[in-house]
């Protein structure tokens, strides 16, 4: 299976920016869109031209914020958020076979102490959901944008952000946490520690001209995936969105 994982900034607007269109030479069984920002009476036509057998959708109440949407080639049963009110759609979750694939935009703390205190217990209320499908011996595959670099390696400024929401020490030590618990970064399980490489940028400052950015989207695979991990990129040669697509192949 070929999956990939990307925070479009909003649909309409990729959409009219064409940004799509190399999707339809890739061949993925599986697309993760974050950030939609739209309800589905907007969604762009475009989206019902990718060659994709199935599409879920959980916006956000509020219009033009939030939400994912899922565009996949296998048959699932597919859920909103189970572990949280989710109301501002940010949560997708698919069954197939023994598998259980999520798709996440994980909440930003950046605004304000209130929005943090958000982010953190939806991390803390999603790992607690994570470690009942592991007591079910799941497999488990978790994609989205993180809002969290976890490494000084894996942003251009650590020195500087350490007081940032987004590298806050209490931010890192929940991928430590998910980590602990069994699961696997993918990109750094098969690039280990090459440097430089990022998934969002500013669009201030040409930071991604400069290459001054974060990695920050992720797909993290639960231990008994692990064997079956045959690659794991980031597409930065993708532009349309202030992110790039993130994906992985596994042998399942």
């Amino acid at each position: 299976m070929k999956l990939l994982s990307w925070n479009v900034n909003g649909l309409r607007a990729i959409c009219d920016k064409n940004a799509l269109a190399w999707l339809e030479n890739e061949k993925f069984d599986f697309v993760g869109f974050q950030e939609i920002k739209a309800h589905e009476d907007k969604f762009p036509k475009q989206i019902y031209e990718l060659d994709f057998k199935h599409m879920a959708s959980n916006s956000a109440k509020r219009a033009g914020y939030s939400g994912v949407m899922s565009l996949y080639n296998f048959e699932a049963q597919t859920n909103k958020c189970e572990f949280c009110d989710d109301e501002e759609g940010r949560v997708l979750e698919h069954h197939f076979d023994n598998v259980v694939l999520f798709n996440i935009y994980f909440p930003n703390g950046q605004k304000d102490e209130i929005r943090l205190d958000f982010k953190m217990k939806f991390y803390t209320d999603f790992l607690v959901y994570l470690n009942n499908l592991l007591a079910q011996n799941k497999d488990i595959i978790i994609c989205g944008d993180v809002n969290t670099a976890h490494k000084e390696i894996d942003l251009a400024n650590p020195k500087a952000n350490a007081k940032t929401s987004g590298f806050l020490p209490i931010e890192r030590a929940w991928i430590d946490d998910l980590l602990a618990l069994g699961f696997i970064d993918t990109f750094r399980a098969i690039n280990g520690d090459i440097k430089e490489k990022y998934s969002w940028w500013s669009y201030r400052m040409r930071a991604r001209e400069r290459n001054v950015g974060w990695r920050i989207d992720y797909f993290f695979i639960s231990k008994n995936l692990e064997n079956k991990l045959k690659n794991a990129f980031i597409r930065d040669d993708i532009f349309g969105s202030d992110h790039a697509p993130v994906g992985i192949e596994l042998d399942i």
